[in-house]
């Protein structure tokens, strides 16, 4: 199977190099601008939509024109891949995948891509990578680059810069080392609840920090805007902020790294999160009910990182040859497992099951899971689609028959 995989590394730039890192960002960011705006003034004169050939010739014009001549001096591949990256983001649009695409702001994910791997050259055993215009970087190899490497992102964040190494290469089929099933009941009081009673506490990295994080943001707000002290307080709120994302997502690795390693089956939740997580402030003429609540309550959903959750799970459990189906949500803390039973009395408090019909008794988190995995089966054997209801065809695996035998 061919495998595609990113290492990311953080760059020791010395200052001038810094610096043009910082120039073509902005010059990537330009263009992606000025793009999104000839395209909205395009579609309001009534006009075609124009196609990346068409971004590629105004973008000639552009690095050519004596307004603009420091387009010149950014290499032109990344300046190209933003149009392409302008171009993703209307087909994420039309097919309903994501917002309409809004306008880059400076400082605020900083970054460009070179797509030829031609141009990139790197050396492992010096810790450095050549990358045009730029020249020779050194980085923090903390690990190796296997594979072949085909595109290279250059990011900033928290003051730092990173390079994202994008490598392919070919691996056997994997087989996969467990034979066991597991159900996946994620939440807020504990992050996941799995079906055999075993449960994962979250983390709640933005909670432990919200309180500092909020005296260093009311520091930077008694600044003058853009003075340098306002640029350290600014710098400190970021760096928590940093420091915040580095902890949830290395609670994420280890916990789906685990999942997976252990279990052949994975069920969880289709949950749409960014619908769970919306505002409930409404607008001037119909006011929210339970604003506050609601907020608080979406500050925790989004604390949890349940899509990142689903997305690591998603290529670490193909990666060790196993399976993972998302399932209908919808009433699995509130069908009793043993009768079927559904009822929002079973579940009379947040912790607490009871069935009014047969009396099961357990923990509400449990018995989700527990049907989570039920319907995980369903959905392998008879081949229910978990967004549809209609029937799809599941072509079985190894993973998959030694669970199901």
């Amino acid at each position: 199977m061919l495998r595609l995989q990113a290492f990311k590394y953080e760059l020791i730039p010395d200052c001038e190099q810094a610096r043009n890192m910082r120039r073509f960002a902005g010059s990537c960011r330009f263009v992606y601008n000025k793009a999104l705006a000839m395209q909205k003034d395009n579609y309001e004169a009534g006009n075609k939509f124009i196609g990346f050939a068409g971004l590629c010739k105004a973008l000639t014009s552009w690095r050519q024109s004596d307004e603009t001549p420091w387009l010149k001096e950014a290499p032109c591949h990344p300046l190209q891949q933003a149009l392409k990256d302008l171009e993703r983001a209307y087909k994420n649009f039309f097919e309903k995948r994501a917002d309409f695409p809004c306008f880059k702001r400076k400082g605020s994910g900083d970054s460009f891509r070179y797509p030829d791997p031609k141009q990139i050259k790197l050396d492992q055993s010096n810790s450095r990578i050549f990358l045009p215009k730029i020249g020779w970087l050194r980085y923090r190899n903390s690990r190796d680059v296997l594979g072949e490497v085909r595109n290279v992102t250059v990011s900033q964040s928290g003051g730092k810069w990173f390079a994202s190494i994008q490598t392919q290469r070919e691996v056997e089929q994997p087989l996969p080392t467990a034979t066991t099933a597991i159900g996946i009941d994620v939440g807020v009081a504990r992050f996941a609840t799995m079906s055999d009673g075993s449960f994962i506490a979250p983390l709640n990295s933005f909670k432990k920090h919200q309180h500092r994080l909020a005296r260093y943001q009311r520091r930077m707000s008694r600044k003058i805007k853009f003075s340098n002290n306002w640029k350290k307080a600014k710098a400190r709120v970021q760096q928590i902020h940093t420091s915040i994302a580095n902890a949830r997502k290395d609670f994420l690795h280890k916990t789906t790294t685990t999942i997976s390693q252990n279990h052949a089956l994975v069920c969880i939740e289709d949950l749409q999160v960014r619908n769970m997580s919306k505002s409930s402030k409404g607008n001037s003429e119909q006011h929210g009910k339970m604003v506050k609540q609601k907020s608080g309550l979406n500050r925790a959903i989004l604390d949890q990182g349940w899509g990142e959750f689903r997305r690591q799970l998603d290529y670490k459990v193909s990666w060790n040859g196993g399976m993972l189906l998302a399932v209908p949500p919808h009433n699995t803390s509130r069908t009793c497992p043993c009768c079927a039973h559904v009822s929002k009395d079973n579940r009379q408090t947040q912790a607490k099951f009871l069935c009014i019909d047969c009396g099961y008794e357990n923990h509400a988190d449990v018995v989700g899971a527990i049907n989570v995995l039920e319907r995980g089966y369903r959905l392998l054997a008879c081949g229910e689609s978990a967004q549809s209801g209609h029937s799809v065809k599941q072509e079985p695996t190894e993973a998959t028959a030694q669970v199901t035998a």
